[in-house]
């Protein structure tokens, strides 16, 4: 599957399918968050937040992905994340974009 930010793929012509998605939610655990919270009181990088984005962000594409082959696609234009909080330590993760097979 090749994934671009672009709305097309210079050379190349496309059939358009459709807007294609994938998201999560995920959290941190409660001890993992009372860290994260004393960490914003001496500064410095939030390792496990980080760590629960990243694989936010893979399991969004993982499923946008699949979305986009059960449709025939073999490209996906115009790829954006989107994040958004759900609640306190939870966040939603959407990985969108849209589906399209490469003609010549």
């Amino acid at each position: 599957m090749i994934i671009v930010t672009t709305d097309n793929i210079p050379g190349k012509e496309i059939e358009v399918l459709g807007l294609v998605k994938g998201s999560t939610i995920q959290t941190v655990n409660a001890l993992k968050d009372i860290g994260a919270g004393l960490k914003t009181l001496i500064g410095g990088e939030l390792t496990r937040y980080n760590e629960m984005m990243g694989k936010a962000r893979g399991i969004a594409m993982d499923r946008m992905i699949e979305e986009a082959e059960d449709m025939g696609a073999d490209v996906i234009v115009g790829f954006r994340y989107a994040t958004s909080s759900v609640m306190q330590s939870a966040a939603e993760i959407m990985a969108y974009g849209t589906a399209a097979r490469i003609l010549k």
